[in-house]
């Protein structure tokens, strides 16, 4: 961890840095929260007054400010790129809400040019961070399950407030970007990163213009297949199972336990069933701590850089791919 304190500045007060990663922050004496910078000046006084740091005008304000080392970018996924861009090419390093961008090109732009820089550049997708999935693959390496031949990962919940920006296409909504990116980052984990897509469908709103559904089917060149699902309109359920030649592993609340959560990893083997409880863990505490390492080491993790290059090129496919649906229409297949 640093030795001093690294001073960050926040871009944007969005609902998940107030519930999950400010908190965080506040916990953290090897990060300073230095200054607040939001599109209504009222609501970064709100957030400054209760986390600390400076209420600053704007984004670009806050970037000039030579006190600080570090953004993070809690702003709509459409806004991504451009931040991410400007805040790097301020020479400050970048901890940034999932996804990284919504495209695979933008999201080779801005790796290569946080390399370029010498900078940090990190998603905030915590769950990845959360010791349950290093459990999880001691036991698939152990043998538990035997060969492992497929996994089925899911993520969804109940329809949000018709005002929610994930329903704006213009700064990048929908359910593929903002949930669907779980359940593959959960595929491509433990079947690595040569999966391809081989069909998706994705129910559209028309409503909205963005999609509120979807399902992929994945295949490895060996045969090893994921299926995920992902959507706003089902009851909640967050959650992944390994099937393997010769047992079963399943994990729910696989993608947002809170802090206090006592994980289960339930293992099923023929006439046997088994339950491992790990300690509680705060994802976002471990993503935090992670982010000030490399930032104070000044190194890149090249296995975090992969993972993040499949994921935005799996999202590309299943965009390309898909065969579209209509909510409240006839089902529409596309070629």
């Amino acid at each position: 961890m640093p030795t001093h304190p690294i001073r960050l500045g926040l871009l944007g007060c969005a609902d998940i840095a107030w519930r999950r990663t400010l908190p965080v922050i506040q916990c953290e004496p090897a990060v300073e929260l230095v200054a607040v910078a939001a599109r209504d000046m009222a609501k970064a006084k709100v957030f400054a007054d209760h986390f600390g740091g400076k209420a600053v005008e704007d984004y670009r304000a806050l970037l000039e400010r030579p006190d600080i080392d570090a953004v993070y970018i809690p702003l709509p996924a459409g806004l991504h790129r451009e931040w991410i861009v400007r805040t790097l090419n301020a020479g400050k390093h970048v901890l940034v809400e999932k996804p990284l961008t919504t495209r695979y090109v933008d999201t080779i732009e801005v790796l290569e040019l946080a390399g370029a820089r010498g900078l940090t550049l990190m998603e905030n997708l915590t769950f990845l961070r959360h010791g349950l999935h290093a459990a999880v693959q001691d036991l698939v390496a152990g043998g538990e399950v035997g060969e492992l031949r497929m996994l089925s990962a899911t993520f969804g919940f109940p329809p949000l407030s018709p005002k929610d920006i994930r329903y704006r296409p213009d700064l990048g909504g929908g359910a593929l970007l903002d949930v669907g990116v779980y359940p593959l980052s959960a595929a491509q984990r433990f079947l690595g990163p040569d999966l391809e897509v081989v069909g998706a469908t994705l129910k559209e709103d028309p409503n909205y213009g963005v999609d509120v559904a979807g399902n992929a089917l994945l295949s490895t060149p060996d045969g090893r297949t994921a299926h995920v699902a992902f959507g706003f309109e089902h009851v909640y359920r967050c959650d992944y199972a390994l099937w393997g030649s010769r047992g079963r592993i399943f994990v729910d609340r696989a993608y947002t336990p809170p802090p206090t959560w006592h994980p289960v990893i339930r293992l099923e083997r023929q006439n046997e069933v088994r339950k491992v409880i790990l300690p509680p863990e705060d994802q976002f505490a471990n993503t935090l701590r992670a982010f000030l390492r490399a930032v104070s080491a000044s190194e890149r993790s090249a296995d975090a850089e992969v993972a993040i290059r499949v994921q935005a090129r799996l999202v590309d496919q299943i965009r390309d791919r898909a065969r579209s649906t209509y909510r409240g229409q006839a089902d529409t297949s596309v070629a």
